[in-house]
């Protein structure tokens, strides 16, 4: 349960991309493209692997429900010009123990161009800018350097790692803080 009941999720617009509520819709776009190796590897092990073919559809549910209550922010990441959801971000507040507050994935024939960079500096421009949060909590598998670098690139600062099961098996996570401080000096350099 969400300590503070979250404010309604706004769309988010960066040069390339639309960060809109994520919607019922968006469970068929999911479903085709969530299910690939390349995603699912390095997230949790609660993932189910093989993905279900009814998997989107259970998920979306559960991820509806968090959003009405207030307790996340799930956003569909898309490109401008198009509506189709081609990945999906998420934010949630610190629940006082748990050190992650974001999570994401990408299509993977967008990887590599930046985008995933883009929608995560706008989801943490968000976080600090309008919600005052004083940090995030970031995690990702230790393997996972595309995930890592998005992380570097935002200034944040690897503070532990831990053992974790992933849906590719055990492996290690990496845990970054990202200061409100932080960011705006990584976000002065970049201007």
């Amino acid at each position: 349960m969400a300590l503070v009941q979250l404010p309604p999720i706004p769309t988010l617009e960066t040069r390339r991309l639309i960060l809109r509520p994520l919607e019922e819709r968006d469970a068929s776009a999911i479903q085709q493209l969530f299910p690939q190796w390349q995603i699912v590897r390095w997230l949790t092990a609660s993932v189910p692997w093989p993905y279900p073919s009814d998997g989107a559809t259970r998920n979306m549910g559960e991820t509806l429900e968090q959003l009405r209550r207030g307790e996340k922010y799930f956003w569909a990441i898309t490109l401008k010009g198009s509506d189709e959801l081609r990945g999906r971000i998420d934010l949630w507040p610190f629940d006082g123990q748990t050190r992650d507050m974001r999570g994401f994935w990408l299509d993977p024939k967008l990887q590599g161009l930046g985008l995933m960079t883009e929608a995560a500096n706008a989801v943490t421009a968000y976080a600090f800018e309008e919600l005052k949060w004083p940090f995030l909590y970031l995690t990702n598998a230790a393997a996972n350097r595309a995930s890592a670098r998005v992380k570097e690139k935002q200034g944040a600062v690897e503070i532990a790692r831990e053992p974790f099961s992933y849906v590719s098996g055990d492996g290690s996570r990496q845990i970054w803080l990202l200061t409100h401080e932080a960011w705006l000096t990584r976000k002065a350099a970049d201007e």
